[in-house]
């Protein structure tokens, strides 16, 4: 039996009809996004990426950055040239006072130093006005010098010296001394004479000595003539009273 064309074409459109009318009528509607899940554990860390390519250069703006942290220490230098001494610096605080000593043992004056001197005028050198007395009667410890005239101390202390010097003209004698090479007179004497008589010119003093220094008798180079002959001497003497402690 032959069907007709259009009446074939006719259920086909009905057949497609009815699917979509089904399909709209029976699909429901879409729900609501359900409630967020619980974050996943963190994954592994990712192998290390290779070294990027250098960056090109930031441009200046004259803005300086925060300070870096602090690299490494470097390598220790060669050592410096010792440099110069510092200024000394002042005194620091005295100390406690120390122990008392041992007691001594009891000295003897036999063992100390005892420097005396007398000597006279014979046959002095002439010349200069350093009187010198060139005759020694004593000298003990050697302390005066008769080539000299001078006494030369060696033991510190306080000393007595004296002369006594014949005259018949008019004379003026100093005692002299000399401390660390510095000359002073210590004491002058004049006497006159208008008789042409012996007279005798004396004079004495307590010097306190220090090691080194000298004392002698000195002359005034105008009133200064001292009698030379075998009726009368001139002497000059000297000795140690105390030692400096």
């Amino acid at each position: 039996m032959e069907v007709p064309r259009g009446w074939l074409a006719v259920c086909v459109l009905a057949v497609s009809l009815a699917s979509t009318v089904t399909q709209e009528v029976c699909r429901a509607p879409d729900g609501k996004d359900g409630a967020a899940g619980k974050p996943g554990r963190p994954g592994r860390p990712g192998l290390k990426g290779e070294q990027g390519e250098p960056g090109a250069a930031g441009i200046r703006t004259g803005i300086r950055g925060l300070k870096g942290d602090q690299g490494e220490p470097g390598t220790p230098g060669i050592a410096g040239n010792v440099g110069f001494p510092g200024p000394s610096g002042p005194p620091g605080m005295s100390g406690l006072p120390g122990m008392k000593g041992i007691k001594g043992n009891t000295g003897n004056i036999k063992d100390q130093p005892r420097p005396a001197f007398s000597a006279v005028r014979r046959n002095p050198p002439m010349g200069g006005n350093v009187v010198i007395f060139d005759t020694v009667i004593t000298n003990q410890e050697g302390p005066y010098q008769n080539y000299s005239g001078r006494f030369v101390c060696a033991v510190p202390g306080y000393y007595y010296f004296t002369f006594q010097v014949v005259s018949k003209w008019d004379i003026c004698l100093s005692i002299m001394s000399s401390t660390r090479s510095q000359v002073q007179r210590s004491l002058g004497f004049c006497d006159t004479n208008s008789k042409g008589l012996f007279q005798v010119v004396s004079g004495g003093t307590v010097l306190q000595l220090q090691h080194g220094d000298q004392v002698w008798i000195e002359k005034d180079p105008v009133k200064g003539r001292i009698y030379q002959g075998s009726e009368a001497d001139s002497i000059f003497s000297g000795f140690l009273i105390l030692p400096s402690i």
